[in-house]
């Protein structure tokens, strides 16, 4: 077993992104910001599934397809109003997805309806889905990952979490440069989404948002940009 380092220090790894980028001013034209809670809480429950929705219909499709395509989705479904959603039979799940003028794929049209189910059990406890996703702590952000994989249909590996982060929700991604990064500083060891891992990479990443008080989502940037591709998501 590879014996696990420490992290580097926040200002090394930001340095290293300056000077990558051509300066500070440049890295930081770089870099996005995630909601508040606030916005997070205002955002309506349909948003959340229609952003759940979207990525499912991304995860090993062409994401332009996608877009090009989802305002016929907001159409058919109703504008994902959860409500009527939940009133869809399996029958009409079925028309709806051999309509042409969306992705026709039946497994992934039943998530709609699936993860409506979710979201209303959220909202019943919580009063919105919105709410929950506010209050779940960044210190544990994995965890809402792995709540998601465990409560949602088709919403394990990056697509949950691309989710949060278009939804913004502040979560770092386990981007090809952010795994190339944890590897060759080698900070982890093993499989990318063992609990092992993701427990550390969560620990790293907390450990260096007390460093800087930076975002999640900065932090993420920061840590792509400062190696591999230089791939910002």
């Amino acid at each position: 077993m590879t014996e696990i380092s420490k992290p580097e220090p926040f200002n090394a790894l930001y340095q290293r992104a300056c000077e990558r980028k051509g300066g500070e001013r440049a890295l930081e034209a770089l870099l996005g910001s995630p909601k508040s809670p606030q916005q997070l809480r205002k955002l309506g429950d349909d948003r959340y599934l229609a952003e759940f929705s979207k990525k499912i219909f991304q995860s090993g499709f062409v994401w332009r397809v996608v877009e090009n395509k989802w305002p016929n989705f907001e159409s058919l479904f109703f504008g994902f109003n959860i409500d009527k959603v939940l009133l869809m039979p399996d029958e009409m799940l079925e028309r709806k997805a051999a309509d042409p003028a969306i992705i026709r794929n039946y497994k992934k049209v039943r998530t709609i309806r699936d993860n409506a189910m979710m979201i209303d059990s959220v909202r019943r406890e919580h009063g919105s889905f919105g709410n929950f996703v506010a209050d779940w702590p960044g210190e544990d952000i994995t965890g809402l990952w792995a709540w998601l994989k465990k409560h949602g249909e088709r919403l394990g590996g990056n697509t949950g979490p691309y989710a949060l982060r278009a939804l913004g929700k502040d979560t770092f991604l386990l981007s090809r440069d952010v795994e190339a990064y944890f590897r060759q500083h080698k900070l982890i060891d093993g499989g990318l989404t063992s609990k092992r891992s993701l427990d550390r990479i969560q620990q790293v990443f907390n450990q260096l948002q007390q460093q800087s008080g930076r975002s999640l989502q900065e932090l993420s940037q920061i840590i792509a940009l400062s190696s591999g591709d230089n791939t910002v998501i």
